[in-house]
C-alpha cells in the first residue's frame, strides 16, 4: 500500500469517528480527516 493509500484510510477513519456520537476536546476530528484526505489528494503533486 503507497503513502497515498494510507492518508486516504486515516482520513476515512478519522471521518467514521466523527461521525460518533463522542466528544473530541480541541480537536475537530472531521477537520482532521478532510485535512487527511485532501493531502492523500494531492500527493503526487506535492511529491512530483
Amino acid at each position: 500500500m503507497s503513502i497515498q493509500g494510507v492518508f486516504y484510510l486515516i482520513a476515512v477513519i478519522l471521518l467514521v469517528l466523527a461521525a460518533l456520537p463522542i466528544t473530541t476536546r480541541g480537536v475537530s476530528l472531521a477537520l482532521l480527516g478532510a485535512a487527511f484526505a485532501l493531502l492523500a489528494y494531492s500527493w503526487d503533486t506535492i511529491t512530483g
